[in-house]
C-alpha cells in the first residue's frame, strides 16, 4: 500500500503554516492551518528537527520516529486530511521512550481534528 503522507515542498507553505494555529506538548510543537492548493485525500505534513538537537544521526532518528508514528496515526484515528501540518521537534524526544511519545502526539492529533 502506498503511503498517504506526503511532504510540503513550498518556502511559502512553511510560512502560512506558522502563521496559523499550534498545539504544544513536552515533545513536539504542530502547526496546522488549511492550504490554497492542497489535495484532500493526501496528509501534507512535514518534520523539522533543528541543528540545536544534535548531529545528524539524532536528528533522523527523530525523524523516523515521527514518521512512524505519523503512519500508525492515519490508520488507528481519524487524522484530519484537509489540514497540513508542520511538526518541530524538540529536544526532550531523544531520551523519552516511544510509546510515551506516540500516546502524547496521538492525543495531540485528537484535539486538532
Amino acid at each position: 500500500m502506498k503511503s498517504k503522507i506526503l511532504a510540503l515542498s513550498n518556502n511559502e507553505d512553511f510560512k502560512n503554516l506558522l502563521k496559523k494555529k499550534k498545539i504544544s506538548n513536552k515533545f513536539v510543537t504542530i502547526f496546522f492551518g488549511n492550504l490554497a492548493n492542497k489535495d484532500n485525500k493526501k496528509l501534507n505534513i512535514s518534520f523539522v528537527t533543528k541543528k540545536k538537537i544534535g548531529n545528524a544521526v539524532k536528528r533522523n532518528k527523530i525523524k523516523r520516529r515521527l514518521r512512524n508514528i505519523l503512519n500508525e496515526a492515519v490508520k488507528k484515528i481519524s487524522v484530519n486530511f484537509n489540514y497540513s501540518y508542520l511538526v518541530i521537534a524538540k529536544p526532550t524526544m531523544l531520551n523519552n521512550d516511544y510509546t510515551n511519545i506516540k500516546e502524547t502526539l496521538f492525543q495531540d492529533f485528537e484535539k486538532i481534528r
